[in-house]
């Protein structure tokens, strides 16, 4: 048992009911109050600001609605808040892990836990159940968040997914009543929630294989269920009612339908196309000719290029521009100063055979009613104009409010621009904006462009784009940042935001301590395995054994990556596995959709090129 555990087992009175409850029930005994506030722990090179340690309280702590008196987060977008400001973990699971774990040396708090409680067991607690504890009144909301630093206070990088595997997580409730608690009250139940179903069930529902779709719409019925839960079970009824073909769209909800081929195929150039000064279309078509696959739109393709003869491939991804239904794809390619964009312009040409990957990428259209705002600069033009062509070519939305908005530098360097206009025009409902940063003497304002100057939320405020719209950003990073703090700052959901950035995307590393951003690069212990290349990152190096994961290689070359629990269970790391194959140790709990694979718990068998 743990340290400071009673001697003797307190007897509990239970009653039993059914439908709402009859009577006030006596169902736990509240056996310790634990609190503790952030702090920095050094663990694997870094440090991580964490409150896991939580310690026992002598005396009544006042729980309020945000937390008990004296306890913190360190990483308040994953705990904390009203919906989980005190967690709940049970002595019989403790029992439970000493055996498991054989180890004697737990103390409360040991699970990260606010309430170490006798009674309330995860397979008879439901959400929505409601709770008398001394002077408050908790509300169940929601099972624990997986992450990883559970693991660190346990001293067991594994533990995360064990809490889920073993099906004792642990739950979260809100205060509905502030009050002083502690350790010996008892645990007065004083309502049932509805629908009955409990922190065990949910928990299975969201991050174990099988995901029942009655018992996922019996869940969102529930109405105390914490909105971050609900997000995650609407996208899987979704997926469900999609037909999905695998992966877990709760934990990953923009994950696309596999790709339509494994690894690359040869396509051969069958058209080059001027847009601009600097910006060449290039049409590709299967070799025998016979139609591609339709992509969704706004998806991109990676190319494996060979500049230069007897070198290293290298790999690039570039954007779709084209319609869907043409049986062909077409990418469009600004010259710069990269070896991709050189190698395009200046070497590619019609009936050239060139390696391809199938159309990749969770940048995609949405279907829905709400206003639409096409929000570009440059290049990154093409994958929303790519989401112009569908809504032309389908007719599916033919209702909906749609804005292009779009920043050039002159005419001259503005492509598609005829080719967008007669795309709205065939729209009864579009919109259009065009802002010119440096106009020549030959661009007419009022017919080329609307304004001088660029972009931003003012213009869009001014032209009244409605807030309800969902908003599509593409371009240089500087735009993409600015433009999505705006949009934010005005008062945009961030699921109404979504955004296709070229090269890396920012990384995720909850409690991590910031550092100074480094580009990416080789690991500093040279590998002898397989090839494993980063084709955002543009960095391709040989693995090396020494590293527990693709998640952890990544690291050590710097490259941007994001993750919360590290065992297979959140899918935050779940990337695109655009070929070859990989081994899972552990194997995670729900396998991600074909063509992606979860970085933090799996290791290359052959050379691998991943999206990131």
């Amino acid at each position: 048992m743990c340290q400071s555990a009673p001697d003797t087992i307190v007897q509990l009175r239970f009653c039993r009911t059914s439908g709402s409850m009859k009577r006030r029930c006596t169902v736990g005994l509240l056996v310790s109050v634990n609190v503790g506030l952030p702090a920095d722990v050094e663990w694997q090179g870094k440090v991580v600001h964490t409150a896991v340690w939580k310690r026992p309280v002598a005396g009544r702590v006042m729980a309020r609605r945000l937390n008990l008196d004296g306890d913190g987060q360190g990483d308040v977008a994953g705990h904390g808040g009203e919906h989980r400001a005190v967690m709940v973990y049970q002595l019989d699971s403790y029992r439970y892990w000493e055996t498991q774990l054989q180890r004697h040396d737990f103390e409360y708090g040991q699970f990260g836990e606010n309430l170490t409680v006798d009674g309330l067991a995860d397979d008879e607690v439901c959400i929505g159940d409601r709770y008398r504890i001394g002077g408050a009144l908790f509300e169940v909301t929601q099972p624990r968040v997986t992450c990883y630093r559970v693991g660190i206070r346990m001293n067991n990088p594994q533990m995360a997914a064990l809490l889920v595997s073993h099906k004792r997580p642990g739950f979260y409730c809100r205060v509905l009543e502030e009050g002083e608690i502690g350790a010996g009250d008892e645990i007065v139940k004083v309502a049932d929630g509805p629908e009955h179903v409990t922190v065990k069930e949910i928990d299975g529902l969201l991050y174990l294989p099988g995901h029942s779709l009655d018992r996922l719409q019996r869940a969102l019925r529930v109405p105390s269920l914490s909105s971050g839960w609900k997000g995650s079970l609407e996208a899987l009824v979704a997926a469900q009612e999609r037909h999905g073909r695998g992966g877990n769209a709760g934990l990953a909800p923009s994950s696309t339908p596999p790709p339509a081929w494994p690894g690359f195929r040869s396509l051969r150039v069958a058209a080059v196309e001027r847009e601009s000064t600097d910006v060449l279309s290039f049409v590709l078509e299967s070799e025998d000719r016979t139609p591609l696959s339709v992509p969704l739109p706004g998806q991109f393709l990676v190319f494996k290029l060979e500049p230069d003869r007897g070198s290293a491939p290298i790999l690039r991804s570039y954007s779709m521009s084209g319609p869907p239904g043409a049986g062909t794809y077409r990418v469009s390619v600004k010259r710069s100063t990269g070896v991709g964009s050189r190698y395009f312009h200046d070497s590619v040409r019609v009936g050239d055979l060139l390696q391809v990957s199938a159309p990749r990428g969770s940048f995609t259209l949405a279907s829905g009613n709400n206003p639409l705002v096409l929000l570009s600069a440059g290049i990154g033009a093409t994958p929303v104009l790519a989401m112009l062509h569908w809504l032309a070519a389908t007719g599916t939305d033919s209702t909906r409010e749609v804005w292009w908005c779009y920043g050039a530098r002159n005419g001259s360097e503005h492509p598609f621009a005829a080719e967008v206009r007669a795309l709205l025009n065939s729209l009864p409902h579009s919109h259009a904006f065009v802002a010119y940063s440096r106009p020549e003497d030959a661009d007419r304002q009022g017919q080329d462009y609307d304004v001088s100057g660029q972009l931003n939320l003012s213009l869009l405020q001014r032209l009244q784009i409605p807030k309800e719209a969902a908003f599509y950003l593409c371009g240089p990073t500087a735009f993409l940042s600015a433009f999505t703090a705006e949009l934010k700052s005005w008062g945009i959901s961030a699921s109404s935001i979504h955004s296709e950035i070229f090269g890396s995307e920012s990384s995720i590393t909850p409690g991590i301590a910031s550092t100074t951003s480094v580009p990416p690069h080789p690991p500093s212990s040279a590998g002898t395995g397989p090839m494993v290349s980063f084709t955002r990152s543009g960095l391709t190096v040989p693995w090396s054994s020494q590293y527990g994961s693709l998640l952890e290689f990544a690291e050590a070359c710097d490259v941007p990556v994001r993750w919360s629990c590290r065992t297979g269970v959140c899918h935050m790391c779940e990337s695109g596995l655009i070929d070859g194959q990989i081994g899972y140790a552990p194997e995670p709990l729900d396998r991600p959709a074909e063509g992606n694979v979860l970085i933090c718990c799996s290791s290359p068998l052959t050379a691998v090129e991943l999206d990131l």
